[in-house]
């Protein structure tokens, strides 16, 4: 008996196109413009006021539990934290889909003008001169842009189930929210490739933290933490990148901005090797602490044991 399938491939085929459409040429996304007064969040004031307000918020919370609880003691969230992972998995998920088809979209439609220049692998980490902070691209780096406001909550649920607060974390996420923004503001180029790299460790870390906090095996290695040193990593490898190109194949737009957000990548590279580095050494301690007092202990037992025989021979 046979079937007749191409039903099934027409709903296929349909719901594909739907999907192309909506997350690349949609008329929102191909007339999207990066504007300072009409866009919400797209000033520096709001920028520089929101970051300062995530760093006070912060600490504030940090220094009232400290005074109001125990150290040992947490904060109950429930399911919040599950919520949020999962929420910002589908927010990664829909945004990388989305850059990637608008990113094939804009070199099949501007391909002409610097083909003679440029390769589709060169356009990702280099813009042409003079491109413009709107269209397809942009849209999707706006949206990568306010979810940043979003990913700060994990900062809270830190402070609030561990008690603890990470100056890296902090510095971390302002960094990434004023780089979020500086792509878009100076239309910086590199910033398809590192939204793709971040949405995708994103969907990874957010996933496996959802997975956790549903109460499943958690892996035996810190995978956040690798994942976040390998965005890094890369990131300051594509950095290199955009310079060679810059110097070699004709100039990148947004260079300026690029030069400042190299370095800012450097040092956050630098920060995640100084907190990797001190997470392999405390194991290193904790396993040799454990050893040392594994030994400790057959040695007292083995001291032990000559006295209790001894006794034995007596009775």
């Amino acid at each position: 008996m046979f079937y007749d399938v191409s039903p099934a491939i027409g709903n296929i085929s349909t719901v594909v196109h739907n999907l192309v459409f909506y997350l690349s040429e949609h008329p929102a996304i191909v007339n999207f413009r990066w504007s300072n007064t009409q866009l919400w969040g797209s000033t520096w004031l709001f920028l520089v006021i929101s970051l300062a307000a995530y760093l006070l918020i912060s600490l504030l919370l940090h220094q009232s539990l400290a005074f109001l609880l125990r150290p040992t003691r947490t904060v109950p969230l429930g399911p919040v934290p599950a919520l949020h992972s999962l929420t910002m998995v589908l927010i990664s998920v829909t945004i990388f889909v989305g850059m990637l088809l608008s990113a094939a979209a804009e070199i099949r439609d501007t391909r002409w003008f610097w083909r003679r220049s440029k390769t589709p692998l060169q356009w990702f980490l280099c813009f042409p001169l003079g491109t413009r902070p709107s269209g397809r691209v942009f849209f999707w780096s706006y949206l990568y842009y306010l979810s940043q406001f979003f990913h700060m909550c994990r900062t809270i649920f830190t402070i609030l189930q561990r008690r603890k607060l990470g100056m890296f974390q902090l510095f971390n996420h302002s960094i990434s929210t004023f780089m979020a923004f500086s792509w878009l503001e100076f239309s910086q180029s590199f910033q398809v490739a590192a939204i793709l790299a971040t949405t995708m460790m994103y969907s990874v870390v957010y996933g496996y933290r959802f997975w956790t906090a549903m109460g499943l095996r958690s892996a035996c290695f810190p995978l956040v933490l690798r994942c976040q040193l390998v965005l890094v990593g890369c990131n300051v490898a594509c950095h290199v990148g955009v310079l060679l190109l810059h110097f070699f194949r004709g100039g990148c737009n947004g260079i300026g901005a690029c030069y400042f957000n190299s370095i800012l990548n450097f040092g956050v590279l630098l920060l995640f090797l100084n907190c990797y580095v001190r997470l392999k050494d405390g194991g290193r301690k904790s396993g040799k602490d454990k050893g040392e007092s594994t030994a400790r202990s057959y040695g007292h037992h083995q001291r032990l044991a000559p006295s209790v025989r001894s006794r034995k021979g007596q009775h």
